[in-house]
C-alpha cells in the first residue's frame, strides 16, 4: 500500500485543494485535469488578476482564435472579456462535473468573479452576478461578490436567488461576521421563495498571506524586541479565529433552523496562501490552516510545494484558538491598529483587482484591433 501524498494527507483531513488559476490552455492541455487526478484539486478559484494574467499572455495563442471570431463580430473589450471568461470557466466547471457529482456538490467548484469596478455597488453587483450565472449555465459555478459594504445586501440578494456565491476580500472578522448573517439572511429569503435550500452553496474567502505582509510592516516600523517578535503571526491567527467565528455562528439556533431545512454551512475559504515573505516555509499558509469543512485555494507553486513536502499534521486550527487570541492581544499591546490594517487591505485589494481589470481591457482591445486590423487587410 503506497504512502498518501501531502495533498492526499489534506484532503482526508477535511481540507478541500481547490487551485488559484485557470486559463484556456491549463484546460486545453489536459493540465486541469491531471492535476485532478494527481494533487487532490477539487475546484478552481479565478480573479480579474488570473484572467489578466492568461489572456494577456503573449506566449500564449490558445486565445487567438476567439479573439479573431470577437473582433469578427464588432465585440468590445468588455463583451469579450465577458465571453472569454465565463467559456473558460464553463469549460472548467464541466471537468470538474464528476468531482462535483461525487461530493453531492460540495467541490467541483468553479468560481467567476463580477467586475471590481462594481465593488461599491450593489444592484450592478446584483445585476452581473445574475447574468454570470445564467451566462456560464453551469450548478458547479459559483459567483464571487467582494465583501464590501455595498457588496454584503448584493449577497443577500444573490444568494436569496438561489445562486451559489463565493464571498471574496474578507480580512476581518467583524466583516467576516457581517457576511455569515448576509448569506444566513439570503437562505431565509430563498426557503421562503420555494428555493431548495440543498442546491445552494457558498464559501467565504478569507485572505491569510496580505495581513502578514501589512502587519509586519508595521511591526518592523516600530522596531522594538517584543514586536518584532510577532512577525508573521498575525496572518494564521486571523484565520484561525475566523474558523473559530465560524464554528461559533454556524452552531447557533438560527443556523441550524436553516441546515434542519436542507441548507449548507458557508465553509470557509484560505485565500491568499502563497507565501510572500521568502524567509517563511513555503507551506505555512497550508499546514498551520488545517480544520475540517474547510477550503484552500492554492497558486500552483504552493500547490506543488505542498505535494512535495508538506507536513500535514492533522487539525492545526481548533486547538490552537487561545494562542491566536493571544497573538491580537499582543499585537494589541505593540500599537497595531488591526481595524486599520484589515480596512486598508479590503480597500487595496479592490483597487488591485480594478487595476488589473483595466489592464485586462486595454489587453484585449489592443487584442480586438489588432485582429480587425488583420481581418481589413486580408479583405482587400
Amino acid at each position: 500500500m503506497s504512502t498518501p501524498t501531502p495533498t492526499q494527507q489534506l484532503s482526508e483531513a477535511g481540507v478541500s485543494i481547490w487551485l488559484d488559476d485557470l486559463s484556456r490552455s491549463r484546460i486545453s492541455s489536459g493540465n486541469l485535469a491531471e492535476l485532478i487526478e494527481t494533487r487532490n484539486v477539487v475546484g478552481v478559484t479565478t480573479n480579474p488578476s488570473i484572467f489578466q494574467a492568461a489572456i494577456g499572455n503573449a506566449g500564449d495563442d490558445s486565445y487567438r482564435d476567439a479573439m479573431a471570431k470577437l473582433a469578427a463580430d464588432g465585440a468590445d473589450s468588455d463583451a469579450a472579456i465577458f465571453a472569454l471568461t465565463t467559456d473558460d470557466v464553463r469549460a472548467a466547471a464541466d471537468i470538474f462535473r464528476p468531482v462535483y457529482d461525487a461530493t453531492g456538490g460540495v467541490d467541483g467548484r468553479v468560481s467567476i468573479e463580477v467586475s471590481p469596478d462594481l465593488a461599491h455597488d450593489t444592484a450592478a453587483t446584483v445585476a452581473e452576478a445574475k447574468k454570470l450565472w445564467e451566462t456560464v449555465d453551469r450548478e458547479n459555478a459559483l459567483i464571487k461578490i467582494p465583501a464590501t459594504k455595498a457588496g454584503l445586501p448584493a449577497i443577500t440578494e444573490v444568494i436569496a436567488s438561489g445562486i451559489s456565491v463565493n464571498v471574496t476580500l474578507i480580512f476581518s472578522l467583524e466583516r467576516y461576521a457581517e457576511v455569515i448573517d448576509a448569506y444566513l439572511t439570503g437562505l431565509e429569503r430563498a426557503h421562503s421563495g420555494d428555493f431548495d435550500l440543498s442546491r445552494i452553496h457558498s464559501v467565504a474567502s478569507f485572505f491569510v498571506s496580505r495581513v502578514d505582509t501589512e502587519v509586519d510592516k508595521r511591526l518592523t516600523a516600530i522596531g522594538t524586541e517584543e514586536a518584532l517578535g510577532l512577525k508573521s503571526l498575525a496572518g494564521v491567527a486571523n484565520a484561525r479565529l475566523a474558523y473559530e467565528l465560524f464554528e461559533q455562528k454556524f452552531g447557533e439556533q438560527r443556523a441550524k433552523d436553516l441546515i434542519a431545512v436542507g441548507a449548507n454551512v458557508q465553509r470557509p475559504l484560505w485565500a491568499s496562501t502563497g507565501v510572500k515573505d521568502p524567509a517563511l516555509p513555503d507551506t505555512l499558509y497550508v499546514t498551520e490552516l488545517v480544520a475540517p469543512g474547510t477550503v484552500n485555494t492554492m497558486p500552483e507553486k504552493t500547490l506543488e510545494a505542498t505535494f512535495d513536502h508538506g507536513a500535514i499534521a492533522g487539525d492545526t486550527i481548533t486547538a490552537a484558538y487561545a494562542g491566536a487570541h493571544d497573538v491580537f492581544a499582543q499585537l494589541a499591546k505593540v500599537g497595531v491598529d488591526l481595524d486599520d490594517v484589515t480596512q486598508l487591505l479590503e480597500d487595496e485589494g479592490v483597487e488591485k483587482f480594478i487595476v488589473s481589470w483595466h489592464d485586462l481591457q486595454k489587453t484585449v482591445s489592443e487584442a480586438l484591433a489588432s485582429n480587425g486590423a488583420a481581418s481589413a487587410e486580408d479583405g482587400r
